[in-house]
């Protein structure tokens, strides 16, 4: 454990950030450690204008953290999980899934959502996902997606102050700092993000003592649903930045997941759903991914490297 008497929680500025940080902070200290945030700044925090995907996608939040507990500066990081990429080469592990809050995607409009009952009408949508940019299109195909960047609170400023119709927004980031209210409707038909709503906690590997004190966190039955998630975006060779959805949830002693892989411009999908056991989910990711490949889904795939 670390010479320090509290436990270095590694986080960025931002207020949800700070907010995912201070809920890990206070499920610390209610096993007995004392805790202190130690702030660091990430590239994708400086630069908000570039589009994410130019940037080498959602690990630009992550270097910073990563070298922070390399170096030794933190003892642990909380990232929000679907951030994270599904490899990773260095020395840290997650040692904890928190318990996963709202997973869904919402629409944020600041004059109402009527204008999606109108087909005619041409609107413009904020987002700077591959993934919901590519669903949206699927169903709104005559609407035009514009980029945009930076954390919660900017983005809902810029929703306000732009002329546009609306944004789409991780339900889970809204309702976590008292911003719910900007939520004009929740878009249950769209697919996730892999991992989406729950938040990860790294360790060093070669922290035992960290490992364990962190694991004590772990949440199962999320740490399950998520590991699946994951397993289907890994085997799909898709990264952060792709148009796919992965959702797992169990209910009734079954696990159903559900996955998504669309061409940028959402015109060709790829679906996959299935329901099994808890007990025989070992192989559930990886098998959605083969059956999705198969289906043709590697032409996603081949979009996103050639792009």
């Amino acid at each position: 454990m670390s010479k320090h008497s509290a436990i270095r929680i590694g986080t960025r500025k931002s207020q949800l950030a700070t907010w995912q940080a201070r809920q890990v902070a206070r499920k610390l200290r209610e096993i007995g450690h004392e805790t202190e945030l130690i702030f660091v700044t990430s590239e994708g925090d400086i630069d908000l204008t570039t589009p994410l995907t130019e940037m080498g996608g959602k690990g630009v939040f992550t270097k910073a953290l990563d070298n922070a507990q390399l170096n030794g500066e933190v003892d642990i990081a909380v990232h929000s999980f679907k951030d994270l990429p599904t490899e990773n080469p260095l020395p840290l592990k997650v040692a904890a899934v928190m318990e996963r809050a709202d997973p869904r995607d919402s629409l944020v409009a600041p004059g109402g959502p009527g204008f999606l009952s109108d087909s005619d009408y041409r609107a413009t949508i904020a987002t700077s996902s591959n993934r919901r940019r590519a669903q949206w299109l699927h169903r709104y195909p005559n609407h035009e997606i514009v980029n945009i960047r930076g954390n919660v609170n900017t983005r809902l400023e810029k929703v306000e102050t732009n002329d546009w119709d609306g944004a789409i927004f991780a339900a889970a980031g809204l309702q976590r700092i008292d911003l719910g209210h900007h939520i004009s409707g929740y878009l249950d038909w769209m697919v996730p993000a892999a991992a989406q709503g729950a938040m990860a906690v790294m360790v060093r590997e070669d922290d035992g003592e960290m490992d364990e004190i962190v694991a004590q966190l772990n949440h199962d039955d999320t740490a399950l649903c998520t590991g699946i998630e994951r397993d289907f975006l890994h085997d799909m060779e898709a990264g952060c930045s792709a148009p796919v959805g992965a959702y797992a949830f169990i209910e009734e002693e079954n696990v159903h997941f559900k996955a998504v892989a669309l061409t940028l411009d959402g015109r060709e999908r790829y679906d996959c759903e299935e329901r099994v056991p808890v007990s025989e989910t070992g192989e559930l990711g990886h098998a959605a991914a083969r059956t999705l490949l198969s289906k043709g889904a590697d032409t996603v795939i081949d979009e996103m490297k050639s792009d």
